[in-house]
C-alpha cells in the first residue's frame, strides 16, 4: 500500500504520488512531460506539446457552461532538488523519484525537497481534467518546463496557442492567500580577472556553515546569513590585521538560493597561525551575536592543513575579490510602501567561485518594479567594470504587476468568503512566477494565484499540509463552478 493511498482528496494525492515517483529536476522534465502527454491521450483530450516540453491540454466546457469565458489552469513541471548529504537524489541527473512519508498532517520527501509547489498544482489540474463531476467552463491546462531556471520554458513558448484570458496559477504555497502580483527578476554574472603566483606557507581551510539558507524570493525577508557575503567580510576582517594570500574560494549551489556554506583556503606565515585562529574565533563570536535570533547552527572554523607551496592570488587581485564581496548590494534593498511586509526589491549572491583565470559571482535581482530592478543591475555593472571586470545578464523576466481591478480576483474573494466565512488575504510575493512572463506576453490576461500550505519550500525540510490540500481543492472546485 502506498503512503498516500488513503489520504483525501484521493484522486489528487494519487496523481501527486505518481508525479513524485517521476524524476523531474529542472532541465530534466522529459519523463514528466511524457507522463502528461500520455494522460491527455488516455482521456482523448486535445493537446499541444512544443519542442521544449511545454504542454497545453484542452477540455470542453461542462454542460450549461458553454457560454462562460474559458479558464487557464497553469503550473510548472520542474522542481529544484535540495538534498541531505548522502541522499540518493541528484541535482538534475536523478534516476529515482522521491521517497515520500507522512507524519501527522504533513507529507515530506526523505532526504530531499518535495517539489510540492509544482507537483500538487499538477495533481489538482489532472484531477479536474479527469473528473466528470466537476463543473467548469472551457479549460486550457498549461504545463511549463524549467521554471526554476529563469522561467526558461515559458519564455521560449509560443503563447498564441492559448485562447483564454483568465488564468489560475496553482503555484502559491499559503492557504487563505490570493496572490495578485509577483516580482520580476534578473540573473546576472560578474567576472573579475585574477592572476596567481606560487608561495610557501601554512595553508588553512576556512569554512562558514550551518546557515539556514532558503529561497531568495521566499526567505529574503528573514534576514538569514549569506555564507558568501559573510566569507567576504571574514576575509576583509583578517586582512585588516595580518598578511595572507588567497588560494581557494567557493560558495553556494544555485543563484536562486541563499548560500548555506562557503569555503576559503588561505596561506599564512607559520608565526601567524595563532593570530589567524584568534581572528576567526573573534569573527565567529561577533556573528553569533548578530544572528542569535536568526541562525541557530552558524559555525565558522579554520583547519590547519600544514606547510606547502600553493598557487595563490596576487595581492592586487585578492583585493579586487574582497572589494566586490564587500560592496555589492545583498538582501533587502526596499520594502513596498503600499502593502505591509512585502519586499519590493532585493539582491541575492547565490554562487561565488574562484576559478583559474577569474572570480565569478552569480546574483539574482528581484523587484516588483522594473525600474528598480534595472537601477540595481546598473549598480552591479558599475562596480564590476570599475575594477576591470565584466558584467552579463544571464536571464531576465518581467514582474507580474499589481492591477487595481480583477474580475477573476473578485470571484476568488467571494468564493472564499462563502466557503469559509472569513476574508482571504490579498498579497503579493517576492519570488518570481511565470505569471509575470505570461502577463508580459499577453497584456490583457487576468491572473490569480492560489495553493495549499507548503512549508520550507524547496529545502530538505519542505512539507505539504494534507488538510490544506483538501480545503484548497474544495475552494478551487467552487471557483470553477462560480466562474461567469
Amino acid at each position: 500500500m502506498s503512503e498516500l493511498s488513503e489520504v483525501h482528496p484521493l484522486k489528487v494525492f494519487k496523481y501527486f504520488e505518481e508525479i513524485c515517483a517521476i524524476p523531474h529536476g529542472t532541465g530534466h522534465t522529459e519523463a514528466l512531460s511524457d507522463y502528461i502527454e500520455g494522460f491527455a491521450k488516455k482521456l482523448s483530450l486535445s493537446y499541444i506539446r512544443d519542442a521544449f516540453g511545454n504542454i497545453v491540454i484542452c477540455k470542453p466546457a461542462s454542460v450549461g457552461f458553454e457560454e462562460k469565458a474559458g479558464l487557464i489552469l497553469q503550473e510548472h513541471l520542474d522542481m529544484y532538488y535540495d538534498r541531505d548529504e548522502g541522499s540518493y537524489v541528484g541535482y538534475g541527473t536523478e534516476k529515482k523519484g522521491l521517497e515520500l512519508a507522512v507524519v501527522d498532517d504533513y507529507v515530506y520527501a526523505k532526504g530531499s525537497a518535495l517539489g510540492a509547489d509544482g507537483a500538487i498544482g499538477i495533481a489538482y489540474i489532472l484531477s479536474i481534467l479527469e473528473s466528470e463531476e466537476v463543473a467548469h467552463p472551457r479549460l486550457e491546462a498549461l504545463f511549463t518546463v524549467d521554471a526554476e531556471d529563469g522561467m526558461r520554458g515559458i519564455r521560449k513558448m509560443d503563447l498564441s496557442v492559448i485562447s483564454g484570458r483568465r488564468m489560475i496559477n496553482l503555484g502559491h504555497f499559503t492557504e487563505g492567500e490570493i496572490l495578485m502580483g509577483s516580482a520580476g527578476g534578473r540573473k546576472i554574472a560578474l567576472e573579475v580577472p585574477v592572476r596567481y603566483e606560487n608561495e610557501f606557507g601554512v595553508l588553512y581551510d576556512i569554512v562558514i556553515c550551518g546557515l539556514r539558507g532558503g529561497h531568495s524570493g521566499l526567505e529574503i525577508d528573514k534576514y538569514r546569513g549569506n555564507a558568501g557575503i559573510l566569507m567576504g567580510r571574514l576575509l576583509h576582517y583578517i586582512d585588516l590585521y595580518m598578511d595572507y594570500s588567497l588560494a581557494y574560494l567557493k560558495g553556494g549551489m544555485h543563484v536562486d538560493y541563499i548560500p548555506r556554506e562557503a569555503k576559503a583556503s588561505i596561506l599564512v606565515k607559520k608565526e601567524d597561525t595563532d593570530k589567524l585562529e584568534d581572528l576567526i574565533d573573534e569573527f565567529n563570536e561577533a556573528l553569533l551575536k548578530e544572528y542569535q535570533d536568526i541562525e541557530d547552527n552558524l559555525t565558522i572554523y579554520g583547519e590547519n592543513k600544514g606547510e606547502t607551496i600553493a598557487n595563490v592570488l596576487t595581492e592586487k587581485t585578492k583585493q579586487r575579490v574582497i572589494f566586490l564581496l564587500m560592496t555589492i548590494p545583498d538582501g533587502i534593498q526596499k520594502m513596498n510602501p503600499r502593502f505591509e511586509n512585502i519586499v519590493q526589491t532585493s539582491s541575492n549572491l547565490g554562487i561565488l567561485s574562484l576559478e583559474r583565470d577569474s572570480f565569478l559571482l552569480h546574483v539574482n535581482l528581484r523587484s516588483l518594479l522594473s525600474s528598480e530592478k534595472h537601477a540595481m543591475s546598473d549598480k552591479f555593472q558599475y562596480l564590476t567594470e570599475t575594477i576591470g571586470g565584466t558584467f552579463k545578464v544571464v536571464t531576465n523576466y518581467h514582474a507580474w504587476e499589481y492591477e487595481e481591478a480583477s474580475h477573476l480576483r473578485d470571484i476568488f474573494i467571494r468564493a472564499w468568503e462563502e466557503l469559509y466565512q472569513t476574508k482571504p488575504v490579498l498579497t503579493m510575493v517576492h519570488s518570481g512566477l511565470e505569471c509575470g512572463v505570461i502577463s508580459d506576453k499577453i497584456r490583457d490576461m487576468d491572473i490569480v494565484s492560489i495553493g495549499p500550505t507548503i512549508e520550507n519550500v524547496n529545502t530538505v525540510t519542505e512539507r505539504l499540509c494534507i488538510s490544506s490540500v483538501e480545503r484548497v481543492w474544495d475552494y478551487l472546485i467552487k471557483v470553477l463552478s462560480d466562474a461567469d
